[in-house]
């Protein structure tokens, strides 16, 4: 009786504690999304998550919008689940800790991690949702930590970590990575995208700090997913240990006339563009201009992540 009390609290509340000590409104996070309606008429609900391990596979499923994530402690603060393709042959896209797919979500001071073994492909974080901005979060894993999903999906990134080896941020979203820290672990591919051809923009890094693992010597930038791939590293630091030709073709010469990768003002060794293969593009400082966050987020409702609350 009690415990049906406070669960009917929560449901009047704009804002709801989850703690595993069981001192808030839910002691798991999956009940703490479950509790919020569609269309749900207190507008954003801002569910604070305490510090502790989140042993969850987490669904937040299309119907459930405008919530805010607020995490103790980005450290401190962790959702993990260890799931990978091979279990059950389950396949890369039921691996995910989190599957995101409502839209008009922020997430701050959280870390999602996949900590399966590696053997497979092992996704920290899965999004469909449009409108979601992700700050000062980790995102850890191995190949595939990052599924940016759905075509033409905006997805914001800032002052965030994330790290992995193969194929470590991929999927067909327009996505925007500001002041990241982006591990690599193995030499390998940082980037897959699946940018559909009849979508502008893509992965846009910018002011992003690359870091290798000590093991690392040759890492490339991308390898297009699909065919017409998008992506720009622009005015990030990309160490020695880059591979000098940065990006390849995925064993496929066709997609060289077709990806749209790009680099603009990155600074360090690995920067150094005269061994860059031949069909990417250098940008000039006038063309890259037109790579603003308004341009490639504002869609047609004019969405500014950075002013996200």
């Amino acid at each position: 009786m009690i415990l049906l009390s406070t669960n009917l609290s929560a449901q009047e509340k704009t804002e709801i504690t989850v703690d595993r000590n069981g001192t808030g409104d839910f002691r798991n996070i999956q009940d703490a999304i479950n509790s919020v309606r569609t269309a749900d008429p207190r507008g954003m609900i801002i569910i604070h998550i305490k510090n502790g391990v989140y042993k969850e596979k987490l669904v937040l499923p299309p119907h459930v919008t405008n919530i805010k994530f607020v995490g103790e402690d980005k450290y401190k603060t962790v959702i993990n689940y260890d799931d990978h393709a091979n279990i059950n042959k389950m396949g890369t896209f039921k691996t995910y800790t989190f599957l995101l797919s409502g839209n008009d979500i922020i997430m701050e001071n959280i870390t999602v991690e996949n900590s399966a073994a590696q053997l497979g492909q092992a996704v920290a974080i899965h999004i469909e949702g449009d409108r979601v901005v992700f700050r000062n979060c980790r995102f850890i894993g191995n190949q595939d930590t990052i599924y940016a999903g759905r075509d033409g999906a905006r997805q914001y990134f800032e002052n965030c970590y994330i790290e992995g080896t193969t194929d470590f941020i991929f999927g067909p979203a327009t996505t925007w990575f500001e002041g990241c820290t982006i591990h690599c672990k193995k030499n390998s591919y940082i980037t897959a995208a699946n940018t559909p051809q009849n979508i502008k923009y893509g992965y846009v890094l910018n002011n992003c700090d690359i870091t290798l693992a000590d093991n690392v010597t040759s890492m490339y930038l991308g390898r297009p997913w699909r065919a017409y791939a998008m992506t720009l590293f622009m005015n990030c630091t990309l160490p020695k240990g880059i591979n000098p030709e940065g990006w390849d073709n995925w064993k496929d010469e066709e997609n060289e006339k077709t990806a749209r990768y790009m680099e603009f003002n990155n600074k360090e060794e690995g920067a150094n563009t005269s061994d860059r293969v031949k069909w990417i593009k250098i940008l000039t400082a006038e063309e890259a201009k037109e790579y603003s966050i308004e341009n490639v987020l504002g869609g047609c409702d004019n969405w500014n992540p950075s002013v996200a609350e």
